[in-house]
């Protein structure tokens, strides 16, 4: 489901946020799993509802990844310094989708990289950078200054990732995390990329699949998994629908959708 244009745009830049004063938090559901789940889907249709901002880690992180390998940082031998200072750098905006999209328009530096970010090639980058300590401490203060009122104007955050409800919002009122099997998600992929006229080799795509969530569930730096208090619900036999519906009844059960 796409997102409506009435979100507004959100800026921020890393180094900036050392500067910033805390202010009053507001409530967060954060929406974790493997890529492919369902995760995208699921926090369009909420934050609509909800009237909350969406915080989609995955494209930070898909953002520093195509930095680094623009930069040519993607090396035998990566420099994690370099990285990181790299990421500081980043001027990184979050604005309303654009008509037809389900994903928020992405402009780094101000150049739109939307749906670039969001190709198998990029996705490989962010697994590869989303594997150092210090890359991520870099993304930390932005992702957290997210669920303040002065970070954020909506009435709450869905943040959408891999470690949302571990590391980044471990006190949030209501964690989701999302499984689907490697071959459930290889498949809504092909059809993905076939409905949008693309080439796709099943077989090659399983295969990235299971090398990502090797990566990322092995990574000794917020390994994906879920919080103990998380919701788990498996969305391989089930639909975006089905997978809504139960999620939007937590939300009913915990308070969330009173506005």
């Amino acid at each position: 489901m796409s997102q409506t244009s009435t979100q507004p745009s959100f800026d921020l830049t890393t180094r900036d946020l050392a500067t910033k004063d805390v202010t009053a938090s507001l409530p967060v559901i954060t929406v974790d799993g493997s890529s492919g789940a369902g995760k995208g889907t699921l926090t369009a249709r909420l934050a609509k509802l909800l009237d909350y901002q969406i915080l989609d880690s995955g494209a930070l992180y898909r953002i520093v990844g195509l930095a680094a390998h623009q930069a040519g940082l993607l090396t035998n031998s990566i420099d994690e310094t370099a990285l990181a200072d790299l990421t500081q750098s980043l001027k990184i905006e979050f604005a309303a989708a654009k008509a037809g999209s389900e994903h928020v328009t992405v402009l780094v530096n101000a150049n739109d990289v939307s749906e670039v970010i969001r190709t198998e090639e990029v996705g490989n980058f962010a697994s590869k950078v989303a594997v150092f300590p210090k890359v991520r401490q870099a993304l930390l203060d932005l992702q957290k200054n997210m669920a303040t009122s002065q970070g954020n104007p909506k009435k709450g955050l869905i943040a959408d990732g891999r470690d949302m409800g571990t590391v980044v919002f471990p006190d949030a009122p209501l964690k989701v995390y999302l499984v689907a099997s490697s071959e459930a998600r290889a498949e809504r992929r092909v059809s993905q990329l076939t409905h949008a006229g693309k080439q796709a080799d099943f077989d090659e795509i399983l295969a990235q699949i299971i090398a990502r969530d090797e990566r990322d569930s092995t990574r000794s730096a917020s390994p994906a998994k879920p919080a103990d208090d998380a919701i788990v619900i498996d969305s391989s036999a089930i639909d975006a629908e089905q997978v809504f519906n139960q999620v939007w009844q937590l939300c009913v059960e915990r308070g969330l959708t009173i506005n």
